[in-house]
């Protein structure tokens, strides 16, 4: 007779309780998943099928250019561009010896009516006070005086005072000649007062 034993196969049994945990904790990552998944979608929208390339054509238009005109009495000069004309200064500055031909005429003019209005003050002469004064002034292109100031004085008030009287009782100068083409003309002029020992 055989006898029976009370073993059972293990590997067919039916599941235990522990395969439940399992199966939620595998749920739970699905749809987490799903969620990262359709966050990053939402984010990201990426398109899997990409769109074909359209190509676009440009063309510049020139607007329409006038013919030349041609100036009356010749031909136009196709020579290359005209080089703009050289502006004159506005201003300069000379002094009255000067050797540039533009200014020579005028700075006799400007010297011999300094001369004429210049004079050794009497109460230097009677002091023996001697010294040389350099001032610099201004002229408008009508001749007139717009200012003047010492730039070198001598050690004697006296004698600056003389050269500004000077200039100031000579002028209104000449109106500018042709040949100095500025509104203003910065003038140096040195003032030297030297006594000379009286004949015996």
């Amino acid at each position: 007779m055989a006898q029976k034993t009370g073993r059972t196969n293990k590997n067919m049994s039916t599941p235990g309780p522990s395969n439940g945990p399992m199966r939620v904790s595998l749920v739970i990552s699905l749809a987490l998943h799903a969620g990262v998944l359709f966050v990053i979608q939402e984010a990201l929208p990426h398109t899997w099928f990409t769109k074909p390339l359209q190509a676009y054509r440009v063309e510049f238009l020139r607007p329409p250019v006038d013919p030349l005109i041609e100036p009356q009495g010749g031909g136009a000069d196709l020579a290359g561009p005209q080089k703009p004309k050289k502006l004159d200064k506005t201003e300069d500055t000379i002094s009255l010896n000067t050797k540039d031909k533009r200014y020579v005429s005028y700075a006799r003019i400007i010297k011999a009516a300094l001369m004429r209005h210049w004079q050794y003050p009497p109460k230097a002469r009677e002091r023996l006070l001697e010294g040389e004064v350099s001032v610099l002034f201004t002229l408008n292109s009508q001749g007139q005086l717009m200012g003047m100031q010492v730039f070198r004085p001598s050690l004697h008030g006296i004698l600056d005072t003389e050269a500004l009287r000077a200039i100031r009782s000579a002028a209104p100068f000449p109106p500018f000649p042709d040949s100095v083409s500025l509104d203003r003309l910065h003038v140096k002029a040195r003032f030297d007062y030297r006594l000379t020992p009286a004949s015996p």
